[in-house]
């Protein structure tokens, strides 16, 4: 009688540790609907799209885990069939990071835009009386030969070295980051000096100093959308965020509001604030 009473036990033993592992199973499934990993680079539009993003899909629940990366390595993780990322919110398309989407577009998939009217360029502050790329070689010595850049994995960066080939330019592009940049022309502006930057719309320093773009006669800076692409597979696995992934969008002046907010108080407070100021919008993408 023992015997059979021990049996049934570990038959209902048994039973019960299938029914735990399934539901186990549920359960990491729904958790796994509910996580999202956004890759961003050290741009500052990159960095408010991400905490916004961050701070509305956190308010639904989500756990949101965000990765700096640089922008190469983004797109290479994103085309991985394990990939550790799920999105990428600053892709610079169809121009700027045409190669990028050469080499790893076929693994992507692009979602929507989080900024429709990019632009790049060479930039001076105002004060300086040139308007043309074609006048930057008479104008050497006034800016010691130099185009302050960014990093040189950004597509601005590949295409200065266009124009330095296609103008004929005697200048050096200096590689620095964009936080670098700003601060250069921070110190320029402060004394008025002349300083020639690469820059981009959508960006902060638009508000914060007057600038100008040169005109470029020969088109070689485009422009672009700020895009959203994630890695194949991610509107399956979690369609609601690939749903409010695919409704996000600023304009330029919420974009800049945003970038205020983050300046003021922070990447995630700042985000937060303008989340909260903003939801109405923001939760209409949900």
């Amino acid at each position: 009688m023992m015997n059979v009473n021990l049996k049934k036990m570990s038959g209902l033993l048994l039973v019960a540790v299938m029914v735990l592992t399934v539901v186990s199973c549920n359960q990491k499934k729904t958790d796994d609907s509910k996580k999202v990993t956004i890759l961003y680079p050290n741009w500052a539009e990159g960095i408010a799209f991400t905490h916004l993003a961050k701070a509305a899909l956190e308010a639904d629940s989500f756990e949101v885990e965000l990765i700096n990366l640089e922008p190469g390595l983004i797109y290479g993780e994103l085309s991985k069939e394990n990939s550790k990322g799920d999105v990428f919110m600053d892709a610079w398309l169809p121009n700027t990071h045409a190669d990028y989407w050469a080499d790893y577009g076929d693994q992507l998939v692009q979602l929507g835009e989080s900024f429709s009217n990019g632009t790049t360029g060479l930039v001076v502050p105002s004060y300086v009386d040139i308007n043309s790329i074609e006048e930057l070689n008479a104008n050497k010595e006034k800016f010691d030969g130099e185009i302050i850049g960014i990093g040189s994995g950004a597509g601005i960066h590949a295409n200065t070295l266009k124009a330095i080939d296609a103008y004929n330019l005697d200048f050096e592009q200096i590689t620095s980051s964009g936080p670098a940049m700003v601060a250069s022309l921070q110190k320029a502006a402060r004394n008025k000096e002349w300083i020639v930057i690469t820059g981009w719309k959508p960006h902060y320093k638009w508000v914060n100093y007057d600038l100008k773009y040169l005109e470029d006669p020969q088109g070689i800076f485009p422009k672009d959308v700020c895009g959203i692409v994630s890695r194949k597979g991610f509107e399956e696995d979690k369609p609601k965020a690939a749903q409010f992934f695919k409704n996000f969008n600023l304009t330029e002046s919420q974009l800049y509001a945003l970038l205020e907010a983050i300046d003021n108080n922070g990447e995630e407070a700042g985000a937060e604030k303008w989340y909260q100021e903003n939801k109405e919008l923001v939760d209409s993408w949900k």
